[in-house]
């Protein structure tokens, strides 16, 4: 029973870490908050984490594990109950302050609960039971996002409270079944509690860790720079001294000094700080299987089921592989395994992803990372640490760890960042770049009669200064989305497409396309038709003339006009070869009045065709893309997937530096002095 209370803790606290990750957007959006802003939910429980790892290690040495435990639970299931309830009260602030309780609560649950399973069990059994935590812990670590999702799935997006109200009938359980199994040990003499160093430990771990998350190490020199940064790291530089001046005069430090004077123990830390930072590569998993084999946001969790089986079976195993060859071999081994794993996923499966090599990078990685989730080096520093310092010396490790957990994260979605700036630039070198506007009616006619109007002596005059827009210069339009043309993308259209995945990135480059073509062809639309319009007045004032010059003519020959016959117009004066020319000319007048107001009708008609001629235009465009779509699916694969190649090379490299710290561990062998002394 005692092992089930501690393992349960175990899972709920290892579970939490993930679970709140596929429901942050959906959080923030439903209190009103920003994304900037709504990233604390995650970073507010990691700092406070952290921060308290050392000091309820040490509380647990000192007042009993029992009892510390207990109340890490009671802190861990209150902060549920009260995150659960910020979804009632809608208020942000309180869901932040209450994943602090949270996560100050899950900072006591690990570290007790893995110190309780190294000590009770004798040496020779220890490595079993530390990789029966390994597991559990190894599993849930990886189940958590899909638990969250599991969770969203049956009550719905808008119950996102449920995702901590699960925590709380799991902890009424352990708190009322640990009140009556528990044992509870404690130190027989008491000193005087380090309070100055609890402080400065609390306010090193926040001041490093918050330093360190601001920074994007693809801009260190820019982002180290920064007033979000700097002054905290330089607040940590400051009180690493003091800390160690406090400690070395404090009756019972909450950090053991001497623990960085071991050989041993420092090679363990330090193969901690690797693993931790090499965990982190599992948190890209989901995201690297839904770009590799194209499908949507959210469904990749689902193939954590494959990491989470193969990492809890290497990590039981481990367990039984240390009692008989040791944990420095098992971590070799895990690492190794690791290794080949990130090779396979690098040169195979990254570059020609199928269900098959994602699956068999995923199984490797997994097997890998159990080894090393946290047995083997769990049990290398309850080996180099007296018993009774079993907590602190395991908080100390789970510190440590968390700072490599910590960093990773920051480097590497540098990398995916890195890669999306080519993004756009590989995405626009096989889209179209002409637009072709279909033919306009009337085009030719109107030139043609134009220009015979012009050459018409009676009608130059009139006609001169009318011009039509050159319609041959507009017939195709360029489309520039490299970010050096006039147009500028609306910051909804960049969101998306930074956003974008696999499976929606054809239809936000639509999206894009749409924007370029509504920002650039009402210009050109209103220059067309502004220049028909033009000509238009040009040809109108013309008919005016001409109604005046056919109006005076016909005053001065109405009986020609009026279809006398030539002898009779004589005998009013005028001769019957005036007449005849009166008559010609009127006909041509007419005609050409008959001409302008056909030119007229006709450029009227052309200039209510345009708006449709580029709605035709932009329809054609996007089937363009609609007919490439595989090919832009497969350019966005593609680029995307060196980001994540870039990051499990930064895995391989952190394992080969953990197999090279491994080498310079010598086992204590039973001769040496037992561990560590306070």
């Amino acid at each position: 029973m005692i092992s089930v209370i501690y393992l349960a803790g175990i899972f709920m606290g290892a579970i939490d870490t993930g679970i709140v990750t596929p429901a942050r957007i959906i959080i923030q959006n439903n209190l009103m908050v920003d994304a900037k802003t709504g990233i604390w939910m995650i970073t507010i429980y990691t700092l406070a984490y952290a921060a308290s790892i050392p000091v309820m290690g040490k509380l647990a040495d000192r007042y009993g594990r029992k009892v510390i435990y207990i109340i890490s639970i009671s802190l861990f299931g209150l902060g549920s109950l009260l995150c659960g309830l910020s979804h009632y009260a809608g208020s942000f602030g309180m869901l932040i302050a209450a994943r602090a309780v949270q996560a100050i609560g899950g900072g006591g649950i690990i570290p007790v609960a893995t110190a309780e399973f190294g000590t009770s069990f004798p040496p020779e059994k220890r490595g079993m039971a530390l990789g029966l935590v390994g597991g559990v812990y190894g599993i849930a670590n990886i189940f958590g996002s899909l638990a969250g999702s599991a969770i969203l799935d049956i009550f719905g997006t808008q119950n996102w409270q449920y995702i901590f109200f699960i925590n709380i009938p799991i902890s009424i359980f352990i708190i009322l079944a640990g009140a009556f199994f528990l044992p509870n040990h404690r130190e027989k003499t008491v000193k005087k509690i380090d309070g100055l160093g609890t402080l400065i430990i609390v306010a090193m771990v926040l001041s490093l860790l918050y330093g360190l998350k601001q920074i994007d190490f693809f801009d260190f020199a820019a982002t180290i720079g920064s007033v979000n940064a700097y002054p905290f790291l330089i607040a940590f530089v400051v009180l690493l001294p003091i800390f160690i001046m406090v400690e070395k005069r404090a009756e019972d430090p909450i950090m053991n000094l001497k623990y960085f004077t071991s050989g041993r123990i420092v090679t363990t830390l330090a193969v901690a700080f690797v693993s931790g930072f090499v965990m982190m590569g599992i948190v890209f998993i989901p995201q690297f299987c839904e770009n590799s084999l194209k499908i949507p946001t959210g469904d990749g969790g689902y193939f954590t089921v494959i990491l989470g089986l193969l990492s809890g079976v290497s990590a039981m195993l481990s367990g039984r592989l240390i009692d008989k060859i040791g944990a420095k071999l098992v971590l070799l081994l895990g690492f190794s395994i690791t290794i080949i794993g990130a090779v396979f996923l690098i040169l195979v499966a990254a570059v020609n992803p199928s269900l098959a090599s994602v699956i068999i990078s995923l199984m490797l990685l997994g097997f890998g990372m159990g080894f090393t989730i946290g047995a083997p080096v769990n049990y290398m520093m309850l080996e180099n640490v007296e018993e009774k310092e079993a907590n602190s010396g395991l908080a100390t490790l789970s510190l440590v760890r968390s700072i490599g957990t910590s960093i990773a994260p920051a480097i590497m979605v540098g990398f995916l960042a890195f890669a999306g700036t080519s993004l756009q630039t590989n995405l626009m070198a096989i889209l179209p770049t002409q637009v072709n506007v279909p033919e306009l009616p009337y085009v030719q006619e109107i030139s043609d009669k134009l220009a015979e109007l012009k050459n018409n002596p009676s009608m130059g005059d009139m006609l001169g200064k009318t011009e039509i827009p050159d319609f041959s210069s507009m017939q195709t339009m360029e489309l520039d989305f490299s970010g050096e043309s006039d147009y500028e993308m609306p910051a909804d259209i960049i969101e998306k497409l930074q956003s974008s995945d696999v499976t929606t990135i054809v239809g936000i480059t639509k999206e894009m396309s749409v924007s370029m073509f509504e920002a650039m062809t009402p210009p050109i639309i209103a220059k067309i038709q502004g220049g028909l319009a033009s000509g238009i007045e040009g040809i109108s004032t013309g008919l005016a003339q001409l109604d005046k010059s056919l109006a005076a003519m016909q005053a001065g020959g109405m009986g020609v006009a009026q279809g006398m016959p030539p002898a009779a117009a004589a005998q009013g004066g005028m001769p019957p070869a005036a007449a005849a020319q009166m008559t010609a000319a009127l006909d041509g007048m007419n005609a050409a009045k008959k001409d302008m107001e056909t030119l007229v009708s006709e450029m009227q008609a052309l200039s209510d065709a345009v708006p449709g001629a580029f709605e035709t235009a932009k329809t054609d465009y996007l089937a363009q893309i609609d007919a490439k779509s595989g090919e832009i699916e497969t350019v966005y694969q593609s680029t995307v997937n060196e980001g994540y190649r870039s990051i499990y090379l930064t895995v391989i490299v952190a394992a080969i530096l953990a197999i090279l710290v491994l080498l310079l561990y010598k086992r204590k062998r039973p001769n040496d002095t037992a561990a560590v002394e306070s």
